[in-house]
């Protein structure tokens, strides 16, 4: 050979949009072409990003192939680049162009490291540093990154590679991946929604400051809230004679079954009314005075849940409580949906008054950001810190063993910082 190297810049077009967006997928095709061209595989690092694309690297012995996506515009650009003779970059080439399912592709081939323009190291002690002893073999690792990305914000989990969940609803894409620093993590349409390390300081937070200072709540309502959690914890309370679930995706429900059993452990209760239907619609129909606590659990502000943010949906729900009936919402992160965080607490005390309007805020390393925070909104002025029980209350989270909910942890909730009070007073 007259050079130390081939490198082959490839690109794939007209490949289909969801293997492009499938980074198990993308990372056993670029495996399996490594294979097939006979190269060493060392490593391989993918990251998949929300909402679209795939960026990864195969490491082998005699260099790398690297990809980047672009599903929505059904493109691959590609690069293989191989040391010595004994791997021929074509063949990757050819097995990608198979496994991309593409239309038809291009490349254009380089020579890397010119023999005639390279002078070897003389010395022979340093010559032997950089000679790999044959009895080291080579042992493969795999990187696999899930990423929710924004344009000024990324959280990124490293998962085993396998998808053990993954279906289109009509509303939505449910996924569950298995990552190795938060467990199980459900994902729908690429967001974060719960994982199994970290979903108790959301589900226990928009649960049981409610139900603990309400003086006798015996029907609750939860919209949204597919995943189980939320009634998971509502039910703890035995003074709870009925629940009401109504989420709007079966899929999201079937998925945290087999896969969040943790969570979703209470399907099965004889409390609980299960509905699988429109939210919006169920409240629009349901009769006055049906509840005494409301839980809205739903997504970001898009999709199926945008509904859920309006001024009409929540003056629903405000008749839908008792007199002393309390709503608890999760209303987005002061920090980075700032905008969406004002405007819901504005329209909150144009229904409920300024006075029966409490925010509270919690820590979920898994959200953007980590800080998060809930809406705490009565009808009849019950006041979250004046009319619950301490003791009662510490005598509760200790009798069930709570992670994240405690008498103590109730009033630092509504402890605001000058920059959320400065928000919700612009």
């Amino acid at each position: 050979m007259n050079q130390l190297g081939r490198h082959i810049i490839v690109e794939y077009y007209d490949c289909p949009a969801e293997i492009l967006s499938d980074v198990t997928h993308i990372e056993q095709a670029m495996i399996q072409a490594a294979r097939d061209a006979d190269a060493t595989i060392i490593n391989s690092t993918f990251h998949h990003f929300s909402p679209f694309g795939v960026s990864g690297v195969v490491v082998i012995q005699e260099s790398h192939l690297a990809i980047h996506s672009w599903p929505e515009f059904g493109y691959a650009a590609v690069d293989v680049f191989t040391c010595g003779d004994q791997v021929d970059p074509w063949l990757c080439y050819q097995s990608l162009l198979k496994s991309l399912q593409a239309g038809h592709g291009s490349a254009m081939e380089m020579g890397r490291g010119q023999r005639s323009l390279l002078k070897p190291v003389e010395d022979a002690e340093v010559r032997e540093q950089y000679q790999t002893p044959e009895s080291v073999k080579a042992i493969q690792t795999r990187n696999i990154w899930f990423t929710e990305r924004d344009d000024d914000i990324a959280l990124s989990l490293r998962h085993t590679g396998e998808v053990l969940y993954r279906a289109q609803s009509p509303y939505q894409k449910v996924e569950v991946f298995d990552t190795y620093a938060y467990g199980k993590l459900l994902v729908l349409d690429g967001k974060v929604m719960t994982t199994d390390q970290d979903e108790y300081v959301y589900h226990e937070m928009i649960s049981h400051p409610a139900l603990m200072s309400h003086p006798n709540p015996k029907r609750v309502l939860v919209i949204g809230g597919g995943d189980g959690g939320a009634t998971r914890e509502i039910l703890r309370h035995d003074c709870v004679e009925k629940v009401v679930m109504v989420e709007i995706d079966q899929l999201v429900i079937d998925a945290s079954i087999e896969h969040l059993p943790q969570i979703a452990s209470q399907f099965g209760n004889p409390r609980l009314e299960l509905r699988v239907e429109d939210g919006i619609d169920y409240v629009e129909q349901a009769p006055d005075a049906s509840f005494d606590v409301i839980l809205i659990d739903s997504t970001d502000p898009i999709g199926p849940a945008e509904g859920l943010f309006t001024e009409s949906f929540y003056r629903q729900v405000h008749r839908l409580l008792t007199p002393q009936g309390i709503m608890m919402v999760q209303s987005e992160s002061p920090r980075f949906n700032v905008q969406v965080f004002q405007e819901i607490y504005s329209c909150f005390r144009g229904i409920f008054g300024a006075q029966s309007v409490h925010c509270m805020l919690i820590s979920v390393p898994t959200y953007p950001s980590g800080s998060w925070s809930l809406a705490y909104c009565s009808k009849g002025g019950v006041h979250p810190l004046r009319d619950f029980d301490v003791e009662k209350t510490a005598a509760f989270s200790a009798k069930e063993k709570l992670k994240y909910y405690n008498e103590e942890i109730h009033s630092a909730a509504f402890a605001l910082p000058n920059y959320v009070k400065t928000l919700l007073s612009a």
